[in-house]
């Protein structure tokens, strides 16, 4: 990857920033998280209580975008054909032909808010998984093309849990990141009030075309990496997995399942971009260690021992990012891994 192409990624992701700076107050780990996943062309699951600005936070994103975007809000009663879309029956008034004419759902933007997923049945989320992870929607027997770029950008309410579905394990996995969006600090909330009790609105302008957008993602997957960064992937992954080579004992105590191998490519594509926006053309491990907990908390399923000792994905991660560099690569059974 060239200097020039570095210096027009870190330019873009700058001006971006700056646009959802003037919205959002804070929360500037979750808008640089939201960032790197959209160049690396991967969805994202935000989890926070309610009021944290999550929602306003993606169509904000979406604004300074030049793509199409949608928002579905999930309910009870959502059904799948209201994501994807379906057939149609049209009748030509002319030769009274009648012929089914495929009617796109909302899914069918380049940004797409899935508004507070975990309020409706498992069968409308699995609507989402075909979308996701191919691209396209099948309605009627017939595949649909869904726009390029395309992400999914979901929000969660962790707290209330009447009334709610949470998502399977495989819906899980095809979100890149899960990001935590906690409460402001004091000066930001104080920021809050003053900004949106007054009488003035700020729009987002757009900063990042299509195009732009494209040969951006495409430079981040040219990121050189060498085969110790990818060697500390896989002790990362295969660390959190019970039945492995690890030599982690505390992941066979705390751990029920670990995460698959679609954990460390996105560990990957994730530290590519990370290395971009930092002006480097190559990746480091420590630009791994830095996306870690997003990739990997919700691809950890804690025990119920570990549950009870109050242990979370987070500081399974946390514990695995020392151990791992205290003893050379152990996690995954690779001697020689050490942080470089």
């Amino acid at each position: 990857m060239s200097q020039a192409s570095l210096e027009r990624l870190r330019d873009a992701h700058a001006r971006m920033k700056r646009e959802l700076q003037r919205v959002i107050v804070g929360q500037d780990e979750v808008v640089d998280q939201l960032l790197l996943a959209i160049l690396s062309r991967g969805h994202c699951l935000l989890v926070g209580v309610p009021g944290l600005a999550k929602t306003l936070l993606i169509s904000s994103l979406a604004k300074t975008l030049d793509l199409g975007f949608n928002r579905i809000q999930f309910t009870p009663d959502l059904m799948p054909g209201d994501i994807t879309g379906t057939d149609l029956l049209h009748i030509d008034a002319a030769t009274n032909e009648r012929v089914f004419r495929f009617a796109p759902g909302p899914v069918f933007a380049n940004v797409v808010l899935a508004d507070e997923i975990n309020r409706t049945p498992p069968k409308t989320q699995a609507a989402l998984l075909e979308s996701m992870m191919e691209g396209q929607v099948t309605v009627g027997g017939r595949r649909h093309l869904l726009p390029s770029p395309f992400f999914v950008l979901a929000t969660q309410n962790p707290i209330e849990q009447e009334g709610t579905y949470p998502l399977p394990e495989a819906q899980l996995d095809r979100f890149m990141f899960m990001i935590k969006v906690d409460y402001p600090t004091l000066e930001e909330e104080r920021e809050i009030l003053r900004r949106t009790t007054g009488g003035e609105s700020v729009e987002p302008a757009k900063q990042l075309g299509t195009q732009e957008l494209l040969e951006m993602q495409k430079a981040v997957r040219a990121i050189h990496i060498e085969d110790h960064v990818l060697d500390y992937a896989l002790a990362l992954t295969r660390g959190t997995r019970v039945k492995s080579d690890s030599g982690l004992s505390f992941v066979k105590e705390w751990v029920t399942w670990g995460a698959g191998p679609r954990a460390g490519q996105y560990l990957v594509l994730a530290g590519k971009a990370h290395a971009a926006l930092a002006g480097r053309d190559h990746v480091s491990i420590d630009d791994v260690r830095a996306i870690s907990k997003p990739v990997l908390r919700h691809r950890i399923i804690t025990s119920y021992a570990a549950e009870q000792e109050g242990m979370t994905s987070d500081i399974v991660i946390e514990r695995m990012l020392k151990e791992i560099d205290a003893s050379g690569g152990v996690g995954a059974g690779l001697p020689g891994v050490k942080a470089r």
